[in-house]
């Protein structure tokens, strides 16, 4: 059986196979780092914005706008680029920075590392003074501890004649609203500094989503910037070889 996996079903050695495989994908060679990559990873240095293109060219003075590297390698120098950017705006890159970095170079979105876990498991003790606090600061709550304290009042003092288990001035039911409150206070701040932890972790998010499109804005610009300079240049180049070809016909005319 193990001989047998060995071949597939033509009888041909899979080593065989795979030799071919990579011998049949094209390749190319990279004027930055003389390495060979897929040609699928090809880019050319005139697509190049030229802030990358100067900080490739301190690295290898012998890159030109007629070279070629990969996609790979130009990733490293964008992560590069935008890094310098931040550290010259910012200061020092925090881990959010970073995240951002690493998402802008790599063509990844955020919305992984954005969205809120749904799934985050809760504590019991977090779960009950999530509760306690939803209840406690709810119409229901009051409306309802309302209608208890009316029956209360009205059994002491109008059922059992103020003779009742708790008689004017209702001394047991303000001991139980002061043991109530005494409890759902610590309970409800509880609450609140976890809802204090997720409002801290949804600015940072907002940060990091505000940060990416300023970064993508700002290297739009450049992109643009960029085209807009080939295009004059390619247009001048045209302009000049008109001027020629014109010069040419009018001696041509003149002999």
């Amino acid at each position: 059986m193990f001989y047998k996996a060995l071949f597939n079903n033509n009888n041909v050695p899979f080593y065989n196979v795979i030799k071919t495989t990579n011998k049949n994908m094209k390749t190319f060679r990279s004027d930055f780092s003389n390495i060979e990559f897929p040609e699928s990873e090809k880019v050319s240095a005139k697509t190049i914005r030229h802030t990358i293109l100067d900080l490739i060219q301190k690295e290898n003075p012998q890159f030109s706008h007629e070279s070629y590297l990969s996609n790979s390698e130009l990733n490293k120098f964008k992560e590069k680029a935008i890094s310098d950017y931040l550290v010259s705006e910012i200061g020092e890159l925090s881990e959010l920075e970073k995240t951002v970095l690493t998402s802008i170079t790599t063509n990844n979105t955020l919305t992984d590392k954005v969205d809120v876990d749904e799934n985050q498991v809760l504590t019991a003790g977090q779960r009950i003074a999530d509760k306690v606090a939803s209840f406690g600061g709810s119409w229901t709550f009051i409306i309802s501890f309302g209608v208890f304290i009316l029956i209360w009042i009205s059994i002491n003092v109008y059922w059992l004649t103020n003779k009742g288990f708790d008689p004017y001035p209702f001394i047991l039911l303000n001991l139980i609203l002061s043991c109530l409150a005494a409890l759902q206070a610590p309970v409800i701040m509880m609450s609140q500094n976890r809802q204090e932890e997720k409002d801290r972790e949804r600015s940072k998010k907002d940060y990091m989503i505000n940060l990416k499109s300023e970064l993508e804005i700002r290297i739009l610009h450049e992109k643009i910037d960029h085209f807009i300079m080939d295009q004059q240049q390619e247009l001048l180049e045209l302009q000049k070889t008109q001027i020629e070809m014109m010069n040419d016909i009018l001696k041509k005319v003149e002999k």
